[in-house]
């Protein structure tokens, strides 16, 4: 089977890991490279975090660094989620993996430019790095097969009651990418919320008994920490958010989706960085979004074990 071509930009992250682990464990991909945002934690930490779980797999797929801040605007992190290093819980090894000189925009840029096929890009951080690929080699686009994205939300917010943290720490870049005319799969809060890891969960990948069953069990265990306390909505399970945007395209029956209009919000009082989505097609605007909004969380937990399963 033809592996599919990807590029992973991601702000590792207790749920990024997880989905570094799926991206790689589940053998479907030809991964190009991991790029880095600024969003969890602060760039320095989120590049360092790719490179230690590159490091406890033992591949060699090269990390690029990104934008060290939004487009227009001050970084915001959510360390209070994910600690102070950005993947607190686990101890894991110090990288042997380097970051490239080249920056991660010079990076998308070349491997699109050298690939004879279309490649797919999953951000599941703020889209700061994809925005300014878009507008620095709009030229490129057409290289691109689809963004798969984790951000946003049509019903709920986590940052504001509407506004989700991707999508609120830059949405003049998620503006960008939402208006570029590139596929979009966008893997929202109404399906993360969804995608809950509870504590039996974690204890299953614990039992796996191998280095990345261990890590991600120990992810699991500091980032409910958080849920449990702040979300308790969620009868104790964990939103595992970003690995929504590989599972998709690993296995897109497993969701339910709709295509939407969707656009996002940069210059509300109350409403900054929130998604819009048309769900119910009222202003007639044609669709520009997969809008992801339902899955199967038995079938979801399966494939992320099935995949860390393989792994070291």
């Amino acid at each position: 089977m033809k592996k599919v071509p990807l590029i992973i930009d991601c702000d590792p992250g207790h749920d990024d890991a997880v989905m570094l682990l799926l991206a790689f464990g589940s053998n479907l991909f030809d991964i190009k490279a991991i790029t880095t945002s600024a969003g969890n934690q602060t760039q320095e930490k989120t590049l360092k975090n790719a490179r230690k779980i590159l490091e406890l797999i033992g591949t060699d797929v090269p990390v690029y660094k990104g934008c060290d801040k939004p487009l227009f605007r001050e970084l915001i992190i959510a360390d209070y989620v994910h600690g102070e290093m950005g993947m607190d819980g686990p101890i894991l090894p110090e990288p042997n993996v380097y970051h490239e000189s080249l920056s991660a925009i010079e990076a998308m840029a070349r491997i699109l430019t050298e690939s004879p096929e279309k490649i797919t890009i999953v951000p599941t951080g703020p889209l700061t790095n994809i925005a300014t690929f878009l507008l620095a080699y709009p030229h490129l686009k057409s290289k691109i097969e689809r963004i798969s994205l984790m951000g946003g939300g049509a019903f709920r917010g986590n940052m504001t009651p509407t506004a989700e943290f991707n999508i609120y720490v830059d949405p003049e870049a998620a503006a960008v990418v939402f208006k570029s005319g590139v596929p979009i799969t966008m893997c929202g809060l109404d399906v993360t919320h969804k995608a809950l890891v509870f504590q039996e969960d974690i204890e299953r990948f614990r039992a796996i008994g191998n280095r990345s069953g261990k890590v991600v069990a120990e992810l699991m265990d500091f980032f409910s920490i958080y849920y449990r306390r702040e979300r308790p909505e969620l009868n104790g399970g964990a939103a595992l958010h970003d690995p929504c945007s590989i599972a998709w395209l690993i296995d897109p029956s497993m969701f339910t989706s709709k295509p939407c209009f969707v656009d996002v919000e940069v210059n509300g009082t109350l409403t900054t960085g929130t998604t819009v989505v048309d769900f119910f097609d009222v202003l007639k605007k044609t669709p520009n979004v997969d809008f992801v909004y339902d899955i199967d969380r038995e079938r979801y937990i399966q494939l992320i074990y099935d995949a860390v399963r393989v792994l070291p």
